[in-house]
């Protein structure tokens, strides 16, 4: 038979075709077709692609594919990449396939089994010990305050939910006191220096003051009365006290 390159050439002149041509249809590029004229192997990328290069070129021109690849191993490749196994070695095989496997089934499966039996014994060991382990809870020490030569006892803030009011006329002075709900604890009266004024407690205390002639505590704690050119009013709760214009002082009337 011809050289491979050769046939592949002399195919394509007379066809009257040309490289490009041929690089088009089969899409191999034309420098390797160009190498496999020429066989120059060396320059393909392995001889996977030169066969499967060499098929796709013959059959785009016609011959036979078989033939030049079947040519090309025989040529090329070396003959244990293509040749069949040796006689002794399928003897070979078929002994070794009669004895059987190395190891018997049987021994495998029970050294499975014994591993699956010591792994259940290890979960269930550690399982228990888990299980006896006393709960563990947390202590805490007790707690103690102490109390230094700088610190202060404690007080609780007593707050007031009435309001005391004592007055004590200094000169003559009008005095009307009414609780928060109206009703008259010193009815509208007149008083003068030396009389006593009831001292009064509710929840809510309004007061009217002709003017300032009086001494007043609430509380116990003394208030001064300003002087004024028209009646003196306050409203007295267990919070304080809050001044009072004419038309919120009540009038006893």
């Amino acid at each position: 038979m011809a050289d491979i390159g050769t046939s592949l050439r002399e195919a394509r002149m007379r066809a009257r075709i040309d490289i490009t041509e041929v690089e088009s249809a089969t899409k191999i590029r034309a420098r390797y077709l160009r190498a496999i004229e020429n066989e120059e192997w060396d320059a393909l990328p392995g001889p996977v692609y030169v066969k499967s290069f060499l098929r796709t070129y013959a059959d785009y021109l016609g011959l036979d594919s078989r033939l030049l690849v079947d040519e090309f191993k025989r040529r090329y490749e070396r003959p244990g990449e293509y040749e069949p196994r040796s006689v002794a070695a399928l003897h070979r095989e078929r002994e070794r396939a009669a004895r059987g496997p190395l190891v018997p089934s049987w021994l495998v499966i029970a050294v499975v089994l014994v591993g699956v039996v010591v792994a259940l014994y290890i979960v269930g060991t550690l399982g228990g010990k888990k299980a006896k382990a006393p709960p563990t809870t947390a202590t805490h020490p007790p707690v103690t305050h102490r109390v230094t030569r700088h610190s202060k006892p404690h007080r609780h803030r007593v707050v007031a939910r009435a309001v005391t009011l004592q007055l004590v006329p200094t000169a003559q002075v009008y005095v009307c006191l009414v609780d928060g709900r109206g009703k008259k604890l010193i009815p509208g009266q007149i008083f003068t220096a030396g009389q006593s004024i009831p001292v009064e407690t509710a929840s809510k205390l309004l007061l009217t003051l002709g003017n300032n002639g009086v001494t007043m505590k609430v509380n116990g704690k003394s208030v001064s009365v300003p002087a004024s050119s028209t009646s003196i009013g306050y409203r007295l709760t267990p919070t304080g006290m809050t001044p009072l214009p004419p038309a919120q002082q009540p009038t006893c009337a």
